[in-house]
């Protein structure tokens, strides 16, 4: 029969007070050799893990942190998990953490102003991990967010490539793919529908947009101005869809090119017979658009695992950590949304 604490209730499982009655100890130093984030003498720690061992206690995995000085865990961090870049790269990342037998903790930045890096920055120094990677941290610098010294560390698309190992989508080829491929089947120019003014993977997508245009002799048009939302992809379409000089459109996602989609429609302009589009990103929703939308494949899945393998090889002192950056493939997938130019 399950016993109870005294109150009614079962218990399912023995406790941190069990475990402080059985080692000597208080329930505050059986927490403290739990997450080691104070010392505690060795003969101490030594009776708290042999109380754990005999009552069958191991909470977020502290048994094994006391073994062999590591929790377990990655910490994930960035501004805003629910968009689509940072929520299939989180995937990724959980799924190759799990495969080495690692958790992840998630640390979410809601405003990126300076302040809350410098708040994110506290947190991690009281959390129980091992390594930490950062997806999409546009504001972030290493002076707003210093990291506890020799933490593992890798990053992805932020301010901080360049001070730590870095995993980045070849976002150079793929701009230039997909503006080469609209120029080529005869336009005159290719309009951008650019990302957040904040955002480094924007900001390269639009330089590499420019560079390939001014590089054949072409005058890039001003870029119109979203935020990497559907809506913003929108409010740009209907003004693009006034515009009838306007042939082919390189939007610095899907979802803005998603947009855009929608207002040509609205407005009577066909894609791509009026107008060709090509998208970034290749999720898996471009694929059934009307039509499927033509695409720069960003392999998140990649990106996501490669930033576990370099926090693991920190973490297990496999050599000095580098500064330098994996850069991951893109491809352009050509589909139904380009075409040549409407005959004049």
């Amino acid at each position: 029969m399950p016993s109870t604490n005294g109150r009614g209730r079962k218990k399912t499982g023995p406790s941190i007070e069990d475990v402080a009655r059985l080692a000597g100890v208080s329930a505050q130093t059986v927490s403290r050799v739990s997450t080691g984030a104070d010392p505690v003498r060795e003969s101490t720690r030594a009776k708290v893990l042999e109380a754990m061992d005999q009552l069958g206690y191991s909470p977020n995995r502290a048994a094994r942190a006391l073994r062999n000085g590591a929790f377990g865990t990655i910490g994930l961090l960035a501004y805003r998990f629910e968009r689509t870049g940072e929520a299939l790269t989180t995937e990724a990342v959980v799924e190759a953490a799990e495969a080495h037998d690692y958790s992840v903790t998630l640390l979410s930045v809601r405003n990126p102003v300076a302040d809350q890096w410098e708040s994110a920055a506290h947190r991690l120094s009281h959390q129980a991990i091992d390594g930490l990677v950062i997806i999409r941290a546009e504001q972030a610098t290493p002076e707003s967010l210093a990291l506890p010294a020799g933490m593992a560390v890798a990053v992805s698309d932020s301010r901080l490539i360049g001070h730590y190992p870095s995993v980045v989508a070849d976002q150079v080829a793929g701009s230039v793919a997909a503006t080469r491929h609209l120029l080529e089947l005869g336009h005159a120019t290719v309009h951008h529908i650019a990302g957040p003014v904040d955002s480094e993977p924007a900001a390269v997508r639009s330089a590499s947009w420019y560079r390939s245009l001014t590089q054949v002799g072409i005058r890039p048009p001003q870029p119109w101005q979203g935020d990497w939302t559907a809506r913003s992809g929108y409010e740009a379409g209907l003004r693009i869809a006034d515009d009838p000089t306007i042939t082919a459109v390189y939007a610095a996602n899907d979802e803005m090119a998603f947009g855009l989609m929608r207002a040509l429609y609205e407005k009577g302009r066909r894609v791509p017979d009026d107008v060709s589009i090509v998208g970034f990103d290749a999720i898996a929703l471009s694929e059934f658009s009307s039509p499927p939308l033509t695409t720069v494949l960003q392999d998140f899945r990649a990106v996501g695992h490669e930033l576990v393998r370099l926090v693991l090889e920190q973490i297990r002192g496999e050599g000095p950590r580098p500064q330098g950056r994996v850069i991951v493939p893109t491809q352009l997938l050509v589909r139904g949304t380009t075409a040549p130019p409407p005959a004049r």
